[in-house]
């Protein structure tokens, strides 16, 4: 499998999950202003869409969208308890959150990159955004990880796209539980050994 990436992006998901789950992969890293990758592809030619994260397996389907390919890569290797079974009711509360994620922080988060936007309208979309992430808080206020006791791939991708709040100079210490849920998720072998690949290939 090739997982195109960019340093910083939410491709940084499913290079933790790859990792976690120990599954043979190779790093491909995109310029996301020119669409080339690495080794000097077109990468729109690779994802038409023109973002990361895109999974290109072993046969050259190609699979985007970070909360589709999170699933597919759970599902490779079941028994690492990454996600509750396909089918279960816990696994209906897994898409759930991914969902919440990806609309709600990721998305929130996504349009702060756009400075083009008026103060008034910032203000708007953070004011939202506070709002999500003060209810993160209160749901790890009772437990270590999203979706109870175990980490799984939502922790995943909300640590990611977390990580960008210190570019948009929000203090998560607003929120003391999700200050709390990044250093543990910071410390976990897989994301330490996914931001050192990263960095590396700058």
């Amino acid at each position: 499998m090739n997982l195109y990436f960019s340093p910083d992006a939410c491709s940084l998901a499913p290079h933790i999950v790859l990792r976690e789950l120990a599954l043979p992969f190779r790093l491909v890293r995109v310029d996301n202003r020119r669409k080339i990758t690495a080794d000097g592809a077109d990468f729109l030619a690779i994802n038409p869409k023109g973002y990361v994260a895109a999974l290109e397996l072993d046969d050259g389907q190609v699979l985007t969208e970070g909360p589709a390919i999170l699933q597919y890569l759970v599902d490779l290797e079941p028994r690492a308890g990454l996600a509750p079974a396909n089918g279960s009711w816990p696994r209906v509360r897994l898409q759930e959150m991914l969902n919440f994620v990806s609309s709600e922080i990721h998305g929130g988060l996504g349009w702060l990159f756009n400075d083009e936007f008026p103060e008034a309208t910032q203000a708007l979309i953070r004011q939202k955004l506070f709002k999500r992430l003060g209810l993160l808080n209160r749901t790890l206020e009772q437990q270590d990880y999203l979706l109870g006791a175990t980490f799984s791939v939502a922790d995943a991708y909300l640590f990611t796209v977390l990580r960008w709040t210190t570019g948009f100079a929000i203090d998560l210490a607003q929120w003391p539980a999700l200050a709390r849920f990044q250093a543990r998720i910071a410390q976990r072998q897989a994301v330490q050994a996914a931001l050192a690949a990263e960095a590396a290939s700058s």
